[in-house]
């Protein structure tokens, strides 16, 4: 079965019919500029199909919009950011003058939302990430109903006071839901007490299994931690990390992760002792994954993005304009 818009045609057809009546909708209503009226008479059918069908048409990947400003900033920005860091695709989503960074996170969620209708489709594996950003961005979902998805953790969540966050299984379940897709839970800590203990674990068939599910991952979607993004990741307001784990971070230059797995300034995250005790999969998942989307919100992470951005842990970047300025600005100091 093709995915398909979780709303009822006035006639129901085939998805594969769907999706061709959807796209002689989208160039007549965009080639041509013939009014969704016109459209109706044209196709044979109501005018409120009509405009289901150009919905289709944009949730699904079909017709793309892009708005081309005559100033430009933000697509320079993404000129600038995607040449070079050599990435596969740079978004650089503009916000109101003077806002708080939580309409930035807004309207960064909202992006990335609809994007990835465009990226998920039937027959796929998606690793996601959790934190305040992916929170976010599950909310803003928009139903687009796939067959054979799986949404797949990639990193445990648990404290010593919980076994799962159920605030962060929220989050898959969200998409699960919303791709009408299995979700796939991991019910480790977000960090061991010992290495030897996460050794051991990665040793169950139920952890290898889990490994070889992101390991074939068509798309990871994850977000950058930063402890002085306002508010701060999760993962360092949330009971995860004691004072000896700062101390061991701040000793390592860290400044940034990525499912609770550290890199330092220059992208490089090996020999950083809390990476042995933490859930996440090794960053080289990032650096060789077919796709690999990040979304970034918030001035508190420019620096850790920009860290990111030189270890090659990403293919494809949506940013907020003020943010994505300031690693441009930090990248030449």
């Amino acid at each position: 079965m093709e995915c398909g818009l979780v709303t009822t045609m006035e006639n129901t057809m085939p998805a594969k019919d769907q999706s061709r009546l959807a796209v002689k909708a989208a160039r007549l209503y965009y080639y041509q500029d013939l009014t969704t009226e016109e459209i109706a008479r044209e196709l044979s059918v109501s005018r409120p199909t009509v405009s289901r069908l150009l919905t289709f048409a944009r949730q699904n990947g079909l017709v793309e919009i892009r708005i081309h400003d005559p100033e430009g900033r933000p697509q320079q920005l993404e000129q600038q950011i995607q040449a070079r860091f050599e990435l596969k695709s740079v978004k650089v989503v503009s916000v109101p003058l003077n806002s708080r960074e939580d309409v930035w996170l807004e309207r960064v969620a909202g992006h990335a939302a609809n994007h990835l209708n465009s990226l998920i489709h039937s027959d796929m594996t998606v690793g996601i990430a959790w934190g305040n950003t992916l929170e976010a961005v599950s909310k803003a979902l928009s139903p687009k109903h796939c067959a054979r998805v799986e949404i797949v953790q990639l990193n445990g969540s648990g404290t010593n006071q919980m076994a799962v966050d159920g605030h962060i299984s929220d989050i898959y379940s969200r998409f699960a839901a919303n791709y009408g897709a299995q979700a796939y839970f991991f019910p480790v800590p977000a960090f061991f007490d010992f290495p030897e203990t996460k050794v051991a674990m990665f040793r169950e068939r139920l952890i290898e299994g889990w490994q070889k599910m992101i390991s074939k991952a068509d798309l990871l979607v994850y977000s950058i931690g930063s402890e002085v993004a306002s508010p701060p990741s999760y993962v360092y307001s949330g009971e995860y990390l004691d004072a000896r784990d700062f101390q061991e971070l701040k000793e390592q230059r860290v400044v940034g992760d990525i499912a609770t797995v550290f890199f330092r300034e220059d992208g490089t995250f090996d020999g950083i002792p809390l990476n042995d005790r933490a859930s996440g999969p090794d960053l080289t998942l990032f650096q060789k994954a077919k796709h690999g989307l990040c979304v970034v919100s918030g001035l508190g992470k420019a620096r850790g993005l920009r860290a990111a951005l030189r270890g090659r842990l990403m293919t494809e970047l949506i940013v907020d304009e003020p943010t994505a300025h300031a690693i441009l600005q930090e990248d030449n100091t």
